[in-house]
């Protein structure tokens, strides 16, 4: 089965090659912006690509002519969207539209990774049912590509994540619990707010809930994430608990401590009963992911 894969050089991109690549059933084809930063014993083919330019888009996904299109691809950045709409839009909307137009003549299965800052926060946690209402230009965005890929014609499914995180390679950027490690290791005293509340995401679950999805033919909108509701601060003390780092060196801050352009939800976290029931999908608990994370660390 052939499956195409954008935002492959990232966290969950990565991810998913590996545990696709695994299974040996897949004809795995990934693609991103600039070189494969992927393993090299992995034998796949990879795509520079530039999702915002339709006729390449068109041109490789006609080359490839995939069963399965996993969409990973995004600017998440919140502040980095309101500061640049344009390119937030062209890279979270119309690629997504370019991603569908390609994949409608081969009947691609098309797989979109969203977010739960499509959710307004005053709420959560939040199930499948919830009405969305972002409050910031990324989850617009993020958004309006979901109602695109609903009204595709395609067979299709939306997997909404919260907060990923994992091990990152060299070029990744970093996620909260790594920006933690870092930081302290460094002796860098850090500021973390305790007044937002999130579901955190272990990458390997993430991905083994959107192999979960393919494997059962399954479509229609899944929560996939933790079951930990935590706030960014009680994440960095079990991160530096776990590690004996110095959690003295994280300050205990509320949102209004930062000038951002871009609004955060306040309160998110997913209810995923459905995926639990569907899917077989159960998430390690976030204590069990940073021991995963940092088990060579660990055993030293």
């Amino acid at each position: 089965m052939k499956v195409f894969i954008t935002g492959a050089n990232g966290l969950l991109g990565q991810e998913l090659v590996k545990q696709l690549a695994a299974k040996k059933i897949y004809d795995i084809t990934a693609s991103s912006r600039g070189n494969s930063r992927l393993p090299a014993p992995l034998a796949i083919k990879y795509y520079d690509l530039d999702i915002t330019d339709a006729s390449r888009v068109f041109e490789v996904i006609e080359e490839v002519r995939p069963e399965i299109l996993i969409h990973a691809a995004a600017i998440t950045q919140v502040d980095n969207c309101e500061e640049n709409k344009q390119l937030c839009y062209n890279t979270n909307v119309g690629a997504v539209r370019f991603l569908i137009d390609a994949s409608r003549q081969f009947n691609t299965r098309f797989l979109y990774v969203s977010t739960d800052f499509v959710f307004d926060g005053l709420s959560g946690p939040y199930s499948e049912e919830s009405k969305p209402a972002p409050v910031n230009y990324y989850g617009s965005t993020k958004l309006a590509a979901e109602n695109a890929v609903k009204e595709s014609g395609l067979t299709w499914a939306i997997i909404r994540t919260v907060l990923v995180y994992g091990n990152t390679t060299d070029g990744n950027r970093s996620n909260l619990v790594t920006w933690v490690k870092k930081s302290l290791e460094s002796g860098k005293t850090i500021k973390v707010v305790s007044d937002q509340w999130r579901t955190p995401t272990f990458v390997e679950d993430l991905a083994k809930g959107i192999l979960s999805i393919i494997d059962k033919n399954v479509k229609g909108i899944f929560h996939i994430s933790g079951k930990d509701l935590l706030s960014p601060h009680d994440m960095a003390q079990k991160t530096a608990s776990i590690l004996g780092l110095d959690q003295s060196l994280i300050e205990n801050v509320n949102a209004t401590t930062f000038q951002q352009c871009g609004e955060r939800p306040k309160k998110t976290g997913f209810i995923i009963e459905k995926a639990r029931k569907e899917l077989g999908f159960e998430p390690v608990s976030f204590e069990e992911g940073l021991r995963k994370m940092f088990q060579l660390v660990l055993e030293k």
